[in-house]
């Protein structure tokens, strides 16, 4: 079932100039540029997609079943790997959709919304996982021995630690840049007032190298922060021309889409959603929490493509008007946690109704894989 839906309300600009305050460290030298301030009412056009966007088309196939709690998939080599957040196995997908343990991260210590969340693979084929330790949350890489059908996870080697973990608001999405560098989305951990400070590392979107050092270039001196005033990111991509964009959960009003931009001050938690408050950069579209609670995300041809949890819908927004979305597949596949492409131009979405939060099914959770068309 499809849906074609405008925003409730639209941001007109992606960047805005950020707030500092007394405390904080030294400004970039060229903070981002300050962006026409967004409207505050609802849209009232019925913009359709534009032509040769990216959308799903036929009923989506079963890649896998069984699954428990996953989080994130990525590919090695051709080789899909699925994290279990409850669990902490790291599994590899056989081509027939059986799944083998090629590991378990060691010391994963979370409950609730903690455990093993996000991976990402470098281009030396390198594996990162951010998972909840003992009272933190780390990034640690491994490397991949061994062939597919017999992969084998070797020994971790920790880039960053000691971010504060809780039972919610872990954030823990990984992705690689154009730059080729480590992007991590850090959530709150329940300490709201944390995510303005940027001496912490909550409420984030870090930066950092493959090692876990600063980039020289980063917004400010000598720290891994990117973006501030979040909540709760956990979706992260770039679009063609280098664009970066984030989901986020809200608390209780607006959950967002943003554009992220270099040292930008997103509001949490003095504004959430669309504001008109300065120093503040607005989402480019919010939901209401029910309808969407936004987790993975993934571009492909001029389409960003959403996994909803709450909203229980695959959302699709063009690029190229980034105040619409299209809903594919609302409420037939309960919740969605995570969506990317495969090596073969497949849409994969994962389900993730037995998080302890949906209503499994029989053969939950599933990945599912969808062929893709334009429109």
């Amino acid at each position: 079932m499809k849906k074609l839906r405008t925003a409730s309300v639209l941001a007109a600009g992606a960047g805005i100039s950020f707030l500092l305050s007394s405390c904080a460290p030294t400004p970039p030298a060229q903070p981002p540029a300050t962006a026409p301030a967004a409207s505050s009412s609802p849209s009232t056009s019925q913009s359709t997609e534009p032509a040769g966007q990216a959308a799903p088309t036929g009923t989506p196939r079963v890649v896998s079943s069984g699954l428990e709690a996953p989080w994130s998939v990525v590919f090695r080599d051709g080789t899909a790997l699925v994290s279990e957040r409850d669990s902490a196995r790291i599994l590899e997908l056989a081509e027939n959709g059986s799944s083998r343990a090629i590991g378990t991260v060691p010391g994963v210590a979370g409950s609730g919304e903690g455990g093993l969340l996000g991976m990402a693979v470098d281009d030396q084929g390198r594996l990162y996982v951010y998972s909840t330790g003992a009272g933190e949350n780390r990034i640690q890489r491994f490397d991949i021995t061994g062939t597919p059908g017999a992969l084998a996870l070797g020994d971790a080697v920790t880039i960053l630690d000691g971010i504060d973990s809780a039972s919610y608001h872990d954030g823990g999405r990984l992705a690689f840049g154009p730059d080729k560098m480590l992007y991590a989305t850090v959530g709150d951990a329940g300490q709201a007032g944390q995510a303005q400070n940027l001496d912490s590392l909550l409420g984030k979107i870090l930066r950092m190298t493959p090692d876990g050092s600063v980039p020289e270039d980063n917004p400010f001196a000598g720290s891994l922060v990117y973006s501030y005033g979040h909540r709760n990111p956990q979706g992260l991509t770039w679009a063609q021309d280098g664009t970066m964009f984030a989901t986020e959960f809200g608390q209780n009003t607006w959950d967002e889409l943003n554009i992220i931009t270099a040292g930008a001050n997103y509001g949490w938690p003095t504004v959430e959603g669309i504001e008109e408050a300065e120093g503040f950069t607005n989402p480019v579209q919010q939901w209401a929490p029910d309808v969407a609670s936004p987790s993975g995300m993934t571009h492909i041809d001029g389409t960003l493509f959403i996994a909803n949890l709450r909203g229980t819908v695959l959302r699709a927004v063009p690029v190229a008007d980034p105040a619409t979305f299209t809903d594919h597949y609302d409420g037939e596949y309960g919740r969605i946690r995570d969506v990317t492409e495969s090596p073969d131009g497949e849409l994969w979405f994962l389900t993730n109704n037995t998080d302890g939060r949906g209503t499994p099914g029989p053969e939950d959770d599933l990945i599912l894989g969808v062929d893709l068309g334009s429109e």
